[in-house]
């Protein structure tokens, strides 16, 4: 039987990316009890007024069917969210999704066609790669320096570009590393992007759990404001993931020509999980506060416990939920030392290579544990280094 070519693009980057994540909930379900550091999934509650609303909702009847856009309490919620940030911003500048990933899809769908390239920074949050390939155009990874703190630096894209690129992608803070740009960072990165007539499609779901710096995007500054598209959701910031609530904010244009996509794609969004979202977006809630203190807190804390002897080298997040450890002082790579990890110590970390060749000597951890078990987890990752880094060492004074 045939096949579209998608099915051709996609077959390596689906959950394949997740597989360690794939095997500990295996094993937890064996009975085994795993320290799950894999996935970004709050370990917070939404808010109780949050969860009354959306049954609330449903209950009144908030069940049939939406429109394209969205729900007219959401699209004002965000209209008034984003013109705090921009002036001028209206109903026409909005589009509603079931969450970031699928605002990304469609906008991605949007933006590109065949043999177009997308600019990413390389590490990379996991799903981009399929994301771009799904609609033909091929990704071109910008390398990420860990010297520069996984800052993308405007040198490095300036130099990526070619007559077939089309968009640059952004996130900020971003996914795995932690990495917040500056006004300054952006501003450069800007002016590579009006050079080449370049697009910026920049993903700030992260956005509320920035620890010490201010927040900075393409978005808030004027002279980007024709070539800037936002997508975002309250899946981060108000602890609802499974909800899969978001929106992409753009050029009115632009929204105007991607709104046939999105309702060729999906047409409307849940009415009753609308009115939890603009609840969300228009009450004052401390999830993210909280869900703040408590990564940084926790970043902290296993960055100082995993510096023990230098052979794990833990790079401090800016924002954020994860923390990124570079592993390659044990011998192993990402991917071998989180298989070890897991067998041996049964703690599930995400190794780098699922976000990028920059990342294959890194393991990203998630914070998103209670400090006990964050400690536990953190014990157990410097007893297997010990083993490494003594292993390591009986071999190099054996092969001398």
């Amino acid at each position: 039987m045939r096949y579209a070519s998608i099915t051709e693009r996609l077959a390596d980057l689906g959950s394949g990316k997740w597989a360690i994540h794939i095997e500990a909930r295996r094993m937890a379900d064996a009975g085994i009890q795993v320290i799950e550091l894999t996935i970004g999934e709050p370990d917070v509650r939404p808010d109780p007024a949050l969860l009354d609303e959306c049954a609330r909702a449903m209950y009144a009847g908030r069940t049939r069917y939406s429109n394209g856009r969205g729900e007219p309490s959401v699209v004002d919620a965000l209209v008034e969210k984003y013109r705090k940030r921009r002036s001028g911003m209206t109903e026409r500048n909005i589009l509603c999704f079931p969450g970031t990933q699928t605002a990304l899809f469609s906008v991605m769908l949007g933006l590109v066609d065949r043999d177009d390239e997308v600019l990413v920074g390389d590490p990379f949050y996991a799903t981009y790669e399929g994301v771009i390939a799904a609609s033909g155009a091929r990704m071109v990874p910008v390398p990420l320096k860990s010297e520069k703190h996984f800052h993308l630096q405007a040198t490095d894209l300036a130099l990526a570009v070619t007559p077939r690129s089309r968009v640059v992608v952004l996130n900020t803070p971003h996914n795995p590393t932690g990495a917040v740009l500056t006004a300054a960072e952006i501003v450069a990165i800007g002016e590579v992007c009006k050079r080449h007539d370049l697009w910026i499609v920049c993903d700030e779901v992260y956005e509320e759990l920035i620890f010490d710096k201010a927040f900075a995007s393409p978005f808030d500054e004027p002279a980007l404001a024709e070539r800037t598209i936002v997508v975002s959701s309250i899946s981060k910031s108000h602890a609802a993931p499974g909800f899969r609530s978001g929106w992409a904010v753009g050029p009115a244009e632009f929204c105007d020509r991607l709104l046939p996509i999105s309702e060729t794609m999906l047409f409307g969004v849940q009415p009753f999980i609308a009115d939890m979202t603009a609840m969300a977006l228009t009450q004052p809630f401390g999830t993210a506060s909280v869900m703040r203190a408590n990564y940084e807190r926790r970043a902290k804390m296993m960055a100082e416990g995993l510096d023990h002897d230098g052979t794990l080298k833990p790079i401090m997040p800016e924002g954020g939920m994860f923390i990124v450890v570079d592993v390659s002082g044990t011998g192993l790579n990402g991917l071998e030392f989180a298989k070890r990890l897991l067998d041996e110590k049964h703690v599930a970390v995400m190794p780098g290579a699922s976000f990028g060749a920059q990342a294959t000597n890194f393991i990203r951890v998630s914070l998103t544990v209670d400090d006990q078990q964050l400690a536990i987890a953190t014990d157990r990752m410097v007893d297997l280094a010990s083993v490494l880094h003594r292993q390591r060492h009986q071999l190099r004074k054996a092969a001398v």
